[in-house]
């Protein structure tokens, strides 16, 4: 005889595997802030290096010609920005994979019990 899973477990499995996907966008949200918070520190090394009063910045697909520390200001203030939304989103990253770990345990005594 072959034993079916309880309708209510199926739902908590299909939560699991919900909070699992959420997990797993937020890990690579702080992967992704993470190379771009790179990608500005070594823009500031070399815009710092500089001794141009004006430089080239990206805007979409065009180039512009501004002033070295407007841009220098920029950077900084978005690697701010990235650095106050990364932060966040580890505190979510920590309650979320604690969450993660209480329903799976909580699933294998339900799935050890059931058999």
């Amino acid at each position: 005889m072959s034993k079916e899973i309880p309708p209510n477990v199926q739902h908590q499995l299909q939560q699991f595997q919900q909070l699992q996907q959420q997990y797993e966008m937020i890990i690579s949200q702080i992967q992704k802030i993470t190379l771009e918070e790179r990608e500005i520190d070594l823009a500031l090394t070399e815009l710092e290096k500089s001794n141009e009063e004006k430089v080239y910045k990206n805007i979409g697909s065009v180039m512009l010609k501004t002033d070295r520390l407007k841009v220098i200001e920029e950077l900084k203030e978005r690697k701010e920005d990235l650095s106050v939304r990364k932060q966040s989103l580890e505190r979510q990253e920590k309650r979320t994979g604690e969450k993660l770990k209480e329903m799976q345990n909580k699933l294998q005594t339900l799935l050890t019990g059931k058999t």
